[in-house]
């Protein structure tokens, strides 16, 4: 085609240039499609754009609290580690932790009543631990008759902050347990249950107490404790542990600061190059506990800002506490809304912390069975800048406890997101 050399001539020409310029545009992006993953081909922090693109354990979701709003795969499961490296004592370990797991969003409330609390997570106690969660914190009380997870006012549970009657709970424990024979689960229960026998009762009726790890074989001067493998020879594959003193005397059931050291929960346990022991525990450097509990998540959970969270400030406050244990790694890492990060979150800080404890390696994922300690094998690392993509949102194939939605937009065919109210505690 001949140019356009007049000023006369630029309307003729200006129709058939946006037509070549529009069918550049097409076959630019046509072929950028085709080169971009999807079918369950995406890795973690490559593009994605609905939830089947992402590979297994992962889900397509963004980050606006970091400006990230491109939607990319991020980790939705953790690492076994006993499944890389077994037969250790399991002090060894560092395991994910989700804080008041029973406080989930969309739970139902009792009928007729408003419930006006704190949510900490978004899918149930069954999918945290298919996902790899491997402690519980669990708050009981007394309340209706019976014992309940809930949320409280000076101690007090409330229908307005009540969720739901213990033994469900702790019965999906038992189904898990059951259908995973080699798996170890560790709860914490703040402890508000005044009636005598009342958590002994509570875990005989829901069947666990067959996998009832003994306080007497508990150890009690900061030795190791048993190996995973006899744990699981031995069928003690759940460890309880109470705030209250007195009902490892009257219940059998240990009593958390005497077998860990914890630091502080909430704000004080989030500000970045410090790390203060809770008020019930021994210094974290102590030597007379072989467990360390690192609590990490505010004292107001946010939903929207969890995965700023457990990005590079969760990385620093695991090295902080580390060297105030003197040098221990934690045994258990405790946060809310857990599958929520900028990439690969809680996941990747747990596999680095079993990485360096079990194997000398920077993650779990790179340590060899029988290999000697600090021979670590070659481990993707993933790209750190997410492809551009035009379309936004939520989406998960990770199961949340609300389903995906969509909506039809003109610009692109389908935007998947959630929709997460933000919740107060009034």
């Amino acid at each position: 085609m001949l140019g356009c050399l007049a000023d006369h001539c630029s309307g003729m020409c200006r129709a058939p240039a946006i037509g070549i310029l529009f069918l550049s545009l097409f076959f630019s992006v046509l072929s950028n499609t085709s080169n971009a993953c999807s079918n369950g081909s995406c890795q973690v922090l490559e593009a994605c754009s609905a939830p089947t693109d992402c590979g297994a354990g992962l889900y397509c979701g963004d980050c606006p609290a970091l400006g990230k709003t491109q939607p990319s795969c991020i980790r939705g499961q953790a690492t076994i580690p006993n499944s890389i490296i077994n037969g250790l004592p399991f002090n060894k370990y560092s395991w994910v932790v989700t804080h008041n797991s029973f406080s989930i969003v969309d739970a139902p409330s009792l009928p007729g009543v408003q419930r006006l609390t704190f949510f900490n997570q978004e899918d149930t106690v069954t999918n945290q631990l298919r996902n790899g969660v491997r402690g519980l914190m669990l708050d009981m009380y007394d309340f209706g008759n019976d014992i309940w997870l809930c949320h409280s006012f000076r101690g007090q549970c409330f229908n307005f902050t009540a969720f739901q009657p213990a033994i469900d709970t702790l019965k999906e424990v038992e189904a898990f347990l059951g259908e995973n024979p080699t798996e170890i689960v560790t709860i914490i229960i703040e402890d508000y249950v005044h009636t005598p026998k009342g958590l002994t009762k509570l875990f005989t009726n829901a069947g666990l107490d067959k996998y009832w790890f003994p306080v007497s074989k508990m150890p009690k001067r900061g030795e190791d404790w048993p190996t995973v493998t006899e744990m699981v020879q031995d069928n003690h594959r759940l460890l309880v542990f109470t705030s209250v003193a007195s009902k490892e005397a009257d219940e059998g059931i240990a009593y958390q600061w005497k077998y860990m050291v914890e630091n502080e929960s909430g704000d004080p346990g989030v500000v970045r190059g410090s790390c203060p022991k809770r008020k019930e525990s021994k210094p974290l450097n102590s030597k007379s506990a072989s467990l360390f509990f690192q609590n990490y998540f505010p004292t107001y959970p946010v939903q929207a800002e969890a995965c700023k969270e457990h990005s590079t400030p969760l990385a620093e406050m695991v090295g902080t506490c580390y060297k105030a244990a003197g040098n221990l790694m934690p045994n258990f890492l405790a946060v809310n809304f857990y599958m929520r990060s900028d990439g690969g979150g809680v996941f990747d800080a747990v596999d680095r912390m079993n990485g360096q404890t079990l194997c000398g390696c920077s993650t779990v994922t790179a340590c060899q069975a029988g290999a000697p300690f600090g021979s670590c094998k070659n481990v993707a690392v993933p790209n750190t800048t997410p492809v551009t993509n035009n379309e936004g949102g939520f989406t998960g194939s990770v199961q949340f406890s609300r389903s995906s939605s969509t909506f039809h937009s003109p610009s692109c065919l389908i935007i998947f997101f959630f929709y997460f109210p933000l919740m107060a505690f009034l």
